[in-house]
């Protein structure tokens, strides 16, 4: 999302031209899904995590160009919101304990950069939403800086023509009108990539859509918004309403939003894009000199930057990623349901689960998509992300079951099969799906930790601004030290 462009106007001329530009790369990479050689021989993952910044007093801290000039290590960069930052994780393998060695690279970076973020008096912080937010920092001003940011605000709601009314019915309800896109940036995550080829794309963005309700229940860490307790992952209603390009006339006659889980099982990574295409204009109508066909009648592998950069304004939970390295093509899967944190053990964790699950029913002899409906997998999404890791679900041969009585009989041997098959050592998949086992019986992730510690704390006499701090501050501590969180202390 923090992809540099220039500000600028748009024309009726840009959109037209963009348009045109955008039809022909679609019929480029439906010639090099065909023809080209992808790369995928040996299948890479990679992570970006988002982060908040908060001061001394465990506010939300706009430092965030401050913090990157500090920390000056280009894996980190801006995002959406001047208190938030993001690192980007090197792809690899995950065989072997390669795990452990991620786990350990990505504590070492975030502890150093934690100790340059003090520096300029801010702290980091792996939470899906921060619970110290207020209304008032959800203004045009907490924007980064980033021209992109600013050029999508002014987009969104030109095409929308109003304001943009959020609105959020959980344990409390939330009614709230806004005239930026600042409230997305309250929205952190945690994002999966796997390398995949193109003729195995479409099995595993079906697995990943199909099993994405249950990483939402188990992975469940921003139940708090604005002083409410709402959903258990309300990161997924806030970010399906905050870029709602949709007027609610043009909601009624049934067109597509830009967050958007999807509608069908696909058969081809090509009917994403051209999903793509059809149904959302363009956000940012930008056109680089290239000439798609020319370059790929060359010989030379074509950027599709105008593709790629529609794609990255229409903000699938699972999204289709295609990209040139080195040279050559290649394509991933996005997976972008879970927040952030609350652990590095835990993100890792949750990495192993979805790694292994996601091969084992991607490569199934009868895969499970063809035994449930779409929409079922949509509903188990949204039920999941109101009511966390005390869910139930819909599964073919059970019916409706409790997530985590799901993930232990059913869900778990499998993911540990998929790891073996991806060459994890047996310790590394065996204590990083440990994690998960231990949420399932204790009934216990980021989201019941924060609710249950809120309770706790108004229930000693605090009010709910001032629990709410003092629950970040506790939140803090066990982050930093790396303890998973089913082991926290409540109260």
């Amino acid at each position: 999302m923090g992809e540099e462009v220039d500000q600028r106007t748009f024309t009726r001329e840009d959109r037209s031209q963009y348009r045109q530009k955008i039809r022909r790369s679609l019929d480029v990479f439906a010639a090099m899904l065909r023809d080209a050689r992808f790369e995928f021989e040996r299948p890479l993952t990679g992570m970006e995590i988002e982060l908040n910044l908060v001061d001394d007093n465990a506010d939300p801290a706009m430092r965030n160009a401050e913090v990157l000039a500090a920390i000056a290590d280009p894996d980190f960069q801006t995002e959406l919101g001047q208190f938030n930052v993001e690192i980007n994780v090197p792809p690899r393998r995950l065989a072997g304990d390669e795990n452990a060695d991620l786990e350990r690279q990505l504590r070492e970076s975030l502890n150093n950069a934690e100790q340059r973020a003090r520096s300029v008096g801010a702290h980091m912080a792996m939470i899906g939403i921060l619970p110290t937010l207020r209304k008032e920092h959800m203004t045009a001003d907490s924007l980064s800086a980033n021209p992109r940011y600013k050029l999508l605000n002014e987009q969104i709601f030109a095409a929308r023509g109003e304001d943009l009314d959020i609105r959020i019915d959980g344990i409390d309800r939330l009614a709230v009108t806004t005239d930026t896109i600042a409230p997305e940036a309250a929205c952190t995550s945690t994002q999966f990539h796997l390398q995949v080829s193109p003729e195995q794309f479409a099995a595993y963005w079906n697995a990943a859509q199909v099993v994405a309700g249950v990483q939402v229940a188990l992975g469940a860490n921003s139940p708090l918004l604005f002083g409410r307790e709402l959903w258990r992952e309300t990161r997924i209603p806030l970010f399906e309403q905050a870029t709602d390009t949709r007027s609610e006339e043009i909601r009624a006659q049934g067109v597509r939003p830009r967050v958007w889980f999807g509608e069908r099982w696909i058969t081809s990574v090509f009917d994403l894009f051209e999903e793509n295409v059809r149904y959302f204009p363009a956000l940012l109508p930008i056109c680089d000199e290239d000439d798609p066909e020319q370059i790929l009648e060359s010989g030379d592998t074509p950027q599709l930057s105008e593709l790629r950069l529609h794609n990255g304004t229409v903000y699938r939970w699972n999204r289709p990623i295609y990209a040139v390295v080195k040279g050559r093509p290649h394509l991933r899967v996005e997976n972008r349901v879970l927040p952030a944190g609350p652990t590095v053990v835990d993100t890792v964790a949750n990495g192993a689960f979805y790694y292994g699950l996601v091969r084992m029913l991607a490569e199934a002899e009868r895969p499970i998509w063809t035994q449930m409906s779409f929409s079922a997998a949509e509903e188990n999404f949204h039920s999941c992300a109101r009511h966390g890791i005390a869910a139930s679900v819909f599964w073919p041969g059970l019916g409706y079951v409790p997530v985590s009585e799901l993930v232990l009989r059913r869900l778990l041997p499998l993911a540990r099969e998929g790891l073996d098959k991806w060459g994890v050592s047996a310790r590394e998949r065996d204590r990083l799906l440990g994690i998960i086992e231990q949420r399932c019986l204790t009934g216990r992730n980021g989201a019941t930790w924060q609710v249950e510690t809120l309770h706790a704390l108004e229930a000693e006499g605090l009010d709910r601004q001032g629990a709410l701090h003092e629950m970040l501050r506790r939140y803090l501590p066990p982050m930093h030290e790396n303890i998973p969180v089913h082991e926290w202390p409540v109260g």
